[in-house]
């Protein structure tokens, strides 16, 4: 909720210098951590080098992160809370409820092309020699956070329903739906991760392979208007700058950082 024009400065949540300081060296060291990620991979990432990378001690690192599984997590969620910000301005889009639930499709390519590292980390702290080794804060944060895409995609197939665009199955929940066609795209995305080129199995390209089978499910769902009555496979050129311009510019940005 947003203050009212009564509140005063002095009615803000306010921070302290300390806590500020905090707040700042966390973020240098994930920054860092993100960094070995993309140059080294996840096994390449260590407290020791952390350390030695910010210009703290390894006390210090400590302090922040009991152990690189937490920073490996941490990373996680931070890279996730952009996830669901993309999901939120795909789900706002001003169209059908199936132009919105293509659009979380759209948002959902962007952000693996965006982020490569994260999809694969991802996938690495959940294996239990990992996961066992985090903070219950952290792992909450990061499964609240794969809820909270999951309910934002919920929501569409709601409204698709309550406009009659989407007649659900008895015993088919929305919930049901949404993992349906999460599985698809996180399955694909981890065949294009790990696979390389798949060129060779007659997939010459595997984005468009999969929105076209995204396309085609919710054809058999039934999701109107179908897909022989509105072309929304162009979306997908169209959304990303539309929609996600500030994105773009940022995955621009860093990329030329990388460079120099």
């Amino acid at each position: 909720m947003f203050p009212d024009a009564s509140s005063t400065i002095e009615d803000m949540p306010t921070i302290s210098v300390k806590q500020q300081e905090i707040k700042n060296r966390e973020h240098q060291i994930l920054a860092a951590a993100r960094q070995q990620v993309d140059e080294r991979g996840y096994l390449g990432l260590s407290m020791d080098s952390l350390a030695t990378d910010v210009g703290y001690s390894k006390g210090t690192i400590y302090n922040h992160f009991p152990n690189k599984e937490e920073v490996l997590l941490a990373l996680a969620i931070e890279t996730q809370q952009k996830q669901s910000a993309m999901f939120r301005k795909a789900a706002a889009y001003a169209g059908s409820s199936r132009q919105r639930i293509v659009a979380i499709g759209v948002a959902d390519e962007l952000f693996v092309r965006l982020y490569p590292q994260h999809f694969q980390v991802e996938q690495v702290v959940f294996v239990s020699s990992i996961w066992e080794k985090t903070t219950e804060k952290r792992r909450f944060e990061m499964r609240a956070g794969q809820q909270a895409c999951m309910g934002v995609i919920a929501g569409i197939v709601r409204d698709a329903v309550a406009s009659g665009d989407l007649s659900l199955p008895e015993n088919t929940s929305p919930e049901d739906v949404v993992f349906s066609l999460w599985s698809m795209s996180f399955g694909a995305h981890s065949i294009i991760a790990q696979s390389g080129s798949l060129t060779e199995l007659g997939i010459d390209d595997p984005f468009e392979t999969l929105r076209h089978g995204i396309n085609h499910a919710l054809d058999g769902f039934c999701w109107k208007p179908f897909s022989n009555e509105n072309d929304y496979l162009t979306l997908f050129d169209t959304l990303p700058k539309e929609l996600f311009a500030d994105e773009l510019k940022a995955a621009r940005e860093l990329q030329r950082g990388a460079k120099k």
